[in-house]
């Protein structure tokens, strides 16, 4: 991290002196920038002269008084607490008096961090994200003593190295980690219900919603040892808020070292960095396929309906099923337990089908059963939502699915973000889609699957489950309510 933004305040044209305790680190951190700007320059996106200039702006110093002189010191080493405030304890006795000092951390509080100094209005969080160069990001973040030029300094100094700055007050995880516990926490929860795999669940969100790693590779990517002890940390600092609560899966397989990629064994095993990942199960075949009924309380029934028909089924069209009927159901929030026996079907032969997305722009079907759902009624399911040859998943029976819960978990966290004042609507949209790489922000999700939609999966989803965690946020309730715009600030 330290080595990346060094490299792109040198490329902005600053004077950058690079410091580690240890003189190894510093060595292999120069060389591994010289070979960087070296690459670019063969690959003729720099030239020649950029990188005499370049790495002339970079140098090592030994000592840490010979920071002394800067006007910015960004510190970026081990996420401790006690060891952050031990060091600028020791270097604001160094620095000029109107130097900037600022902070890496991506969870600790910035204030906290300030306590120690005689002068925190001079200190503020500066976090980037790795790889620093192509994560065109930096959050920054104003302690509670912080003056607000020096906030405008770092955001403007941020811009100078060609990133976008986002402004946060100081809560823990800030605005990117913060926002990003709706994604693997719930698909978490999801696997430790026994409802779907690893690989399923992957595969649902990325084909569903578009997101471009699934929470399971995302985790195996950034390593347990890194992620873990952010979910920790987070719900520890918000005294326990169930919408951040992290699963005992990931707690596991840390203390057992099957961390990810980096170690070739994490949700999944890798050969020489490839994941291996067991294929998807064969579409079952059907002899003969039953007649369908589909509930008029479906969402998007018209929908529905016509897309049975272009799959070429028998669809009956009487007040209820007949005896023989496979029964499809399309939920939101609920599973199809519940809305089997509150329309009093035959749970035997009823099936949900997961409808929050528009079926014509999503890759992939997920399908549901519940506990009693018979294999033949699973199998014509599964067979017929398959005709078209758009991927099919089936899943065991969950309140919202897996996209449901997880979509609509990833909006609430944003909205409380919002409605806290931890950051603006519009920061937090950059900032996630910049620091997330998800595939549109929270908000604009919001916006795209509709806010009463999302509204109703989590009042649903929490009868369900009786869980505090699904509570929707003030700002969605609200929203939501009156079919406002997520993104709308009340004047």
């Amino acid at each position: 991290m330290g080595q990346g933004i060094a490299q792109i305040a040198a490329q902005a044209g600053s004077t950058v002196k690079l410091f580690d305790m240890q003189s190894e680190a510093v060595n292999k951190a120069l060389k591994n920038v010289y070979s960087q700007w070296d690459k670019l320059a063969d690959k003729g996106r720099i030239s020649p002269e950029q990188v005499t200039q370049y790495k002339a702006n970079l140098q090592s110093v030994e000592f840490l008084g010979e920071l002394a002189d800067c006007d910015l010191v960004i510190e970026a080493i081990v996420e401790r607490l006690d060891i952050k405030k031990t060091f600028f304890h020791e270097l604001e006795a160094l620095v000029k008096p109107d130097a900037v000092l600022a902070t890496n951390t991506s969870s600790l509080s910035v204030t906290a961090i300030a306590a120690v100094l005689k002068r925190p209005e001079q200190f503020a969080g500066y976090h980037f994200f790795n790889p620093v160069p192509l994560m065109k990001v930096v959050e920054v973040i104003a302690g509670l003593k912080t003056k607000p030029e020096v906030c405008e300094k770092l955001s403007n100094y941020a811009r100078d190295m060609g990133h976008k700055a986002v402004v946060a007050q100081d809560t823990p995880g800030f605005i990117v980690n913060h926002a990003g516990r709706g994604y693997g926490t719930e698909a978490l929860r999801v696997v430790s219900e026994g409802i779907a795999d690893f690989a399923t669940v992957d595969r649902i969100l990325k084909d569903q919603v578009g997101f471009k790693l699934g929470p399971f590779e995302l985790m195996d990517l950034t390593a347990l040892d890194v992620s873990h002890p952010v979910m920790e940390s987070i719900y520890q600092q918000y005294y326990e808020e169930p919408r951040y609560r992290p699963s005992v899966i990931t707690a596991q397989r840390l203390a057992g070292g099957v961390v990810g990629k980096k170690v070739g064994e994490g949700f999944y095993k890798y050969v020489e960095g490839v994941a291996q990942i067991a294929p998807e199960p064969p579409v079952p075949q059907v002899a003969e396929m039953p007649s369908v009924w589909v509930s008029s309380r479906a969402v998007r029934r018209a929908e529905l309906l016509q897309l049975l028909k272009d799959l070429g089924a028998s669809i009956e069209t009487g007040a209820s099923p007949s005896a023989q009927a496979l029964c499809i159901v399309a939920p939101l929030g609920f599973d199809v337990t519940t809305v089997a026996i509150v329309e009093r079907l035959d749970p035997a032969r009823t099936v949900g089908i997961d409808l929050l997305i528009d079926d014509a722009i999503t890759k992939r079907r997920v399908l549901a059963t519940n506990p009693a759902t018979r294999a033949d009624m699973r199998d014509a399911a599964h067979a017929l939502f398959a005709r078209d040859g758009k991927a099919v998943s089936v899943i065991r029976d969950s309140g919202g699915f897996v996209t449901q819960r997880v979509v609509a978990n990833i909006i609430n966290i944003a909205c409380d973000i919002c409605q806290q004042g931890i950051c603006s609507p519009a920061d937090l949209e950059t900032a996630v889609t910049l620091g997330l790489g998800y595939p549109m922000g929270p908000l604009m999700m919001g916006d795209k699957f509709g806010p009463t939609e999302i509204l109703e999966v989590l009042f649903n989803v929490q009868t369900v489950y009786g869980d505090p965690r699904y509570r929707p946020s003030p700002w969605l309730r609200r929203r939501g309510a009156i079919g406002l715009s997520l993104t709308h600030v009340e004047s």
